[in-house]
């Protein structure tokens, strides 16, 4: 697939491609030949290649040069082109680069520590490699006084008595002076100067070796009294950086003095030792108490963990520069102290707020850790990650202790509510905050929900004013599963809330909800979820994103890109809202279908019988639309009425929930398979009267579902499927069925009339009456619109 983008961005740019052909090659033939798959980059000859390369190896080469001499003839768009391929190649490579970072981190500074204990190492055989070479020098020595011609006993006593009384040269004053001079700098705790002075010992000391200006015994003994002067050194300056009293400068010059003395590894260890003892110390002063406010001791412990971590990495980078084995060493101290900081913050601070719900405590705390935690990032220690991943459990305790509030609120008001939409009540937050009733500055126009809905989208726009700083800890997508899990919980208690309900998901168990007995009630449970789903909830969401913008100082494309990747979650989070609403939507098409085909007492209105018998009559019968399909319109039509008045702006969900009951009702016909089998198996054939009966109905639906606007395409192909059913079980019986069915016009013409004289004389008539006066009994008949279809005709 990226061969294909990277083919297609060729062809796209022209010559921007040909600029970087030769160094695709190059990359090509240097990781083993680039495969098939490289444009042909692996046919170029050796001698070809390098020719080509020699433009790159030359060392005047001047990038810009070359660039622009080969973006001479591209066009703005080629050039746009080829900035933003090498601007992927730079994102790539970069992140190639941190993975392999962080996939060997722990290995680089295992070996770090372990070159660090083997230069120690090395420093003591160094130190007993100079014992050794004194003693060597010495017994040397010895060994050529025994060796002396001792015949001549007078020229060698004379020889000894001139050398007991001539003077000690420089070199012999200086090496019996210098143990002395050691000694008082060290009581003094003169650490240069005294450093100062064991350097000079061992440059002379050097010399003298090489010039043979001392002797062996001698030159043994100044090697001696340097190595344990360093000692002693090194351990009056690991005492005074062990002083709580030792601080600033002070500290700094021990630790590079015993740095200077060859012993780097033990200098930083006590430097990170010494900074941890003194925030140790610092730490045990402060002591919260069971009344403090969380977020203050917070931002007490923050300032003082995050600023001696800012102390400490200056104080290394000042003494041991950025030598990588005492940075790894730095950030494994930082994150070490991090996590207690963490562990602490937890204890006195989140741990209560998360089990008491307390979503915007605890997202305070995190959220001033985070702001003092980010200020050491420009020192190169990013710690942030570490914070995140420590406290994430308790915040998404918090999370989840909030979102089990709304679901048990929504709850306890649905019990009460009467599902009578009104307008919003002018109210406030518990802190005196007025509920927001604008985004982005533009105003956005209260909706009219039952009082349950009003308090779930008012509780949800407050969990989200709360919720906001949790996207920088990347649980974004953890909210709005979460929230969804409440939302279709609301949504069950509203699928309980119809009568006979029978939608086991919507079973709220032993939950008590108010049922929504008229229909108008009923159409005003799928207001409330389809206003929640479509509108007010995603529009709640957006705080998650720009109140994690608030107070960045990112650029426009760093926002654009963060947008852009949080869109594809969103839009499948706003599907999984929508399939929950129409789970309310399905159980109400089906309860009210259920209502429409059968009685109370469980018989069926819409059998084959009715159409079978009409053949039977001696009279003819004077078809019009069958009772049951007068009672789909009628329902339809006030159900019209009412959605009206309630989705004013949002049309589509009002005609989607016409259509749906309409395809209900006919879905069920042609599953029906009982009817199917009366009609083409049963002892008694469909005959000519029945099937114009049937015809006419299928014809009436589809009529007024075309004038309503909601035949969908699938609701015409069902019926057509149907009539076309119906048509080949007469023809089975070896009947002509067209020869009994009139011209279309007929049915159209039979069909209006119906809608009209229902939608005149039935909407006085039927509205306010119950079931039995809406029964197909009470229907109107054919005989009874006969003088209308004549006044029609003529």
């Amino acid at each position: 697939m990226a061969s294909a983008a990277k083919s297609s961005r060729s062809r796209a740019t022209g010559s921007s491609g040909e600029l970087f052909h030769s160094a695709e090659q190059e990359n090509n033939h240097l990781s083993g030949g680039g495969g098939g798959g490289g444009g042909g980059g692996g046919d170029v000859a050796p001698a070809q290649l390098s020719e080509k390369l020699k433009v790159f190896k030359t060392t005047n080469f001047d990038p810009h040069a070359f660039v622009t001499s080969k973006c001479q003839t591209m066009s703005e768009k080629e050039i746009r082109h080829l900035c933003s391929y090498l601007l992927d190649l730079k994102k790539g490579s970069a992140e190639e680069l941190r993975i392999s970072v962080y996939a060997n981190y722990a290995a680089f500074i295992r070996t770090s520590k372990e070159i660090s204990d083997l230069e120690g190492e090395l420093l003591s055989i160094r130190n007993l490699m100079s014992t050794q070479a004194a003693l060597v020098h010495t017994l040397a020595e010895g060994a050529c006084v025994d060796s002396l011609d001792a015949g001549d006993e007078g020229s060698t006593d004379q020889d000894i008595s001139s050398f007991e009384h001539r003077e000690p040269s420089k070199i012999e004053r200086w090496s019996e002076e210098f143990p002395d001079v050691l000694e008082v700098l060290l009581a003094e705790r003169k650490f240069d100067e005294a450093l100062a002075v064991l350097d000079e010992g061992e440059d002379k000391a050097e010399d003298a070796d090489v010039r043979k200006t001392l002797s062996a015994a001698a030159l043994s003994s100044l090697h001696t009294t340097i190595t344990e002067n360093r000692q002693k050194l090194a351990d009056q300056l690991a005492e005074t950086a062990c002083q709580p009293s030792t601080r600033g400068p002070e500290l700094r010059s021990a630790i590079l003095a015993l740095k200077n003395l060859g012993d780097g590894p033990r200098a930083h260890s006590l430097l990170l030792n010494s900074h941890y003892q003194r925030l140790q110390s610092n730490m045990r002063s402060l002591r919260p108490s069971s009344t403090s406010y969380g977020g203050a001791y917070t931002a007490t412990l923050s300032q003082l963990v995050f600023s001696t971590i800012a102390q400490t990495a200056d104080d290394s980078l000042a003494v041991f520069g950025e030598e990588p084995a005492y940075a790894s060493e730095l950030v494994t101290w930082s994150i070490k102290q991090t996590e207690l900081f963490a562990l602490l913050v937890k204890r006195h601070a989140l741990s209560s707020s998360a089990a008491a719900g307390g979503l915007r405590a605890a997202a305070e705390c995190v959220q001033i850790a985070l702001g003092h935690c980010s200020l050491l990032e420009n020192r190169g220690l990013a710690l942030s990650p570490v914070l995140l991943k420590l406290f994430r459990p308790c915040v998404e305790q918090a999370l989840d202790a909030n979102l089990k509030r709304i679901e048990e609120s929504s709850a306890s008001l649905a019990a009460a509510d009467d599902w009578v939409l009104t307008y919003p009540p002018v109210s406030t937050r518990p802190s005196g905050r007025s509920a927001p009733t604008s985004l982005g500055g533009v105003i956005v126009s209260q909706p009219k929900l039952s009082s349950s809905a009003h308090r779930f989208n008012t509780m949800v726009q407050e969990f989200f004013e709360d919720v906001g700083p949790l996207l920088s800890m990347q649980l974004g997508g953890t909210t709005l599963n979460g929230l969804l899990q409440v939302f279709t919980s609301y949504v069950n208690l509203l699928i309980s809330a119809l009568p006979g309900s029978m939608d086991d998901e919507g079973n709220s168990g032993n939950k008590i909800v108010r049922m929504a007995e008229t229909e108008a009630q009923q159409i005003a449970l799928l207001a409330n979820s389809s206003l929640l789903a479509d509108e007010l909830l995603p529009r709640s969401a957006m705080k998650l994103g720009s109140s994690h913008q608030v107070g960045k100082k990112d650029d426009s494309s760093r926002r654009a890109s963060d947008k852009q990747n949080r869109l594809p979650e969103q839009r499948e989070w706003k599907r999984r809202l929508q399939r929950a609403v129409d789970r309310l939507r399905d159980s109400f098409c089906r309860q009210h279908a259920l209502d429409l085909i059968f009685t109370e007492d469980g018989d069926t209105l819409l059998t084959a019988e009715m159409y079978i018998r009409m053949d039977g009559n001696v009279e003819e019968p004077e078809l019009f639309p069958s009772p049951i399909f007068q009672e789909l319109f009628v329902k339809l039509h006030r159900m019209s009425s009412i959605t009206a008045d309630m989705f004013v702006g949002r049309e589509r969900v009002a005609t989607i929930l016409l259509m749906r009951l309409t395809e209900t009702v006919i879905m069920w016909l042609s599953n029906d398979q009982t009817f199917w089998e009366e009609i083409e198996e049963g002892p008694t054939p469909l005959g000519p009267f029945g099937l114009q009966q049937f015809y006419l109905d299928m014809e009436f639906v589809i009529l007024f579902s075309s004038q309503g606007r909601y035949l969908s395409r699938n609701l015409h192909q069902v019926i057509k499927n149907i009539i076309a059913r119906a048509i080949d079980a007469v023809a089975a019986t070896g009947m002509d069925p067209y020869s009994a069915l009139p011209e279309d016009d007929w049915f159209a013409e039979v069909s209006q009339i119906a809608i009209k004289v229902l939608s005149n004389s039935s909407k006085a008539k039927l509205a306010g009456m119950d079931r039995d006066v809406t029964s197909p009994t009470a229907s109107i008949s054919g005989k009874s619109v006969s003088s209308v279809m004549s006044h029609g005709s003529s």
